[in-house]
């Protein structure tokens, strides 16, 4: 399972899903992969589209990345592009060894490179502007 990132991003996407449940919300899953958002959350008829990303540990840095771009796979070529700030309302990283999230409105998640780092390292003695959507639900219902 190590290298399989549709199952990675599956459990990923299972994980949002629970949670969301369990807060009592209300959460859609459009049928096939075209879509630029993965799941729509309900929040009283207030509908929110949500892409997700799995996270995957660095060994050399220490810490877990996200790539934060849009992969489409034709046969043999896989392509990478930027996602735009229409495609999705908020983007929710998932650390599955930790069962983890951040949840980040997409113009910060854009506004990255091409990956996000999330420092889960308690030593560091300045945190990456990541940390402030660490477990940030409460965005979504602002």
């Amino acid at each position: 399972m190590k290298n399989n990132t549709k199952l990675k991003g599956d459990i990923a996407e299972q994980a949002v899903i629970l949670k969301a449940l369990q807060m009592g919300w209300e959460v859609a899953k459009p049928i096939g992969d075209r879509l630029p958002y993965d799941l729509i959350i309900d929040l009283s008829g207030k509908l929110i589209k949500i892409q997700v990303k799995s996270a995957w540990f660095d060994e050399a840095k220490k810490n877990y990345v996200v790539d934060n771009r849009r992969t489409k796979t034709n046969r043999r070529v896989m392509k990478r592009e930027a996602y735009s700030s229409n495609d999705f309302d908020f983007a929710i990283l998932y650390i599955e060894d930790l069962q983890v999230f951040y949840i980040m409105p997409v113009d910060v998640f854009i506004s990255y490179g091409s990956e996000i780092h999330l420092v889960e390292d308690e030593k560091r003695q300045r945190k990456p502007k990541s940390a402030e959507y660490r477990e940030a639900w409460h965005l979504l219902s602002t």
